[in-house]
């Protein structure tokens, strides 16, 4: 493997460390090398703090190597000021004179001119080490801003025989398809990403939480979309413990396509990534408006028989493994 590409992965393992937590602004790692020995690691900080660039220079025990070494990061330095100042600015006060980038930043706040700020104060840069893997790995911080919507992903679950729910229960809370693995998987999920969304029949007929209790992470915002505003505080989805967004015919125009409305909504809220949890309408609305990034689908071994089937999707396969005995198939929309 070659030296650029090594520290890359390096970078790439190590941003996965800001999953969930430094939402809207995308989960980067950074290295910095001298002599061919890391030095120097870190990762973006929950949102407010440092970058990844920042971390990485303040692990560095002797800076005095820092004018001598390559920092290694997978997306451009900022040039601006944020919540933080620019990293473009610190690598130059240091006089980092090496600087190897995964990916270019196509925010428009960004865009290139990290780059340009550092050659001109006499920076080394290479740009487009592994760019595919970088890139695949903050989908949701390009999607968010190239879309001007959240990163969506899709999921249920389908018995064998293609139901995701009974056609009638006799309590309201949900009829579980998968084993406990796959439910934990879905906790974990759900703290990696920023909110969560369902219809208004899912509320009424498993009145969920739709938080994070089987995993450690923070609760997604909520989001429910109720028309009529049929749906009153008693429910679980209104509690106090995550922030809960209501969509009613007040937001959204149910005369026209609703998926568009909903992901301009979401945009405005700075929401850069949503689980599309159901029910089968919501599911297949989006399905057929084409409007999703990725569906998670879990089968079990469960059979009802009759029921709601499951939504129709169309999209790539991309994975499947098995979650003990419930197989989870991912895909990919074309």
């Amino acid at each position: 493997m070659q030296t650029h590409e090594y520290y890359i992965k390096r970078c790439l393992q190590i941003a996965k460390n800001g999953l969930g937590t430094t939402r809207p602004n995308p989960m980067v790692g950074a290295v910095i090398v001298h002599n061919n020995s890391i030095i120097g690691e870190g990762f973006t900080s929950t949102y407010g703090g440092p970058h990844a660039e920042v971390n990485a220079v303040n692990s560095v025990k002797n800076k005095s190597l820092l004018k001598d070494s390559t920092i290694y990061v997978l997306l451009e330095p900022c040039s601006h000021f944020g919540k933080t100042p620019p990293c473009s600015d610190l690598i130059i006060k240091h006089s980092i004179p090496n600087v190897v980038i995964g990916c270019i930043d196509d925010n428009p706040e960004v865009a290139g001119k990290g780059v340009a700020k550092l050659k001109a104060h006499g920076c080394n840069v290479v740009v487009g080490v592994l760019e595919k893997e970088c890139k695949e790995h903050l989908k949701r911080f390009f999607t968010y801003h190239n879309k001007k919507r959240p990163y969506i992903i899709l999921k249920w679950a389908e018995t064998e025989d293609s139901f995701i729910a009974p056609e009638t229960k006799d309590k309201q809370q949900p009829v579980w398809i998968t084993n406990t693995y796959s439910r934990q998987l879905v906790h974990k999920w759900r703290a990696e990403e920023q909110a969560i969304l369902v219809g208004t029949n899912t509320v009424i007929e498993d009145n969920p939480s739709l938080t994070v209790r089987d995993y450690s992470g923070e609760n997604p915002i909520r989001i429910v979309i109720d028309k009529s505003n049929k749906l009153d505080e008693s429910y679980k989805i209104f509690d106090a413990s995550a922030q809960t967004i209501r969509l009613t015919k007040n937001e959204l125009d149910f005369n026209q396509p609703l998926t568009y409305q909903i992901c301009g909504i979401l945009h405005q809220y700075n929401i850069n990534s949503v689980i599309i949890e159901g029910g089968a309408k919501i599911l297949q609305t989006f399905i057929d408006e084409g409007l999703w990034d990725e569906a998670r689908i879990f089968i079990g071994k469960t059979e009802f028989k009759s029921g709601i089937k499951a939504p129709n999707l169309n999209g790539r396969l991309i994975s499947e493994k098995l979650i003990k005995e419930d197989l989870l198939k991912i895909y990919e929309n074309d």
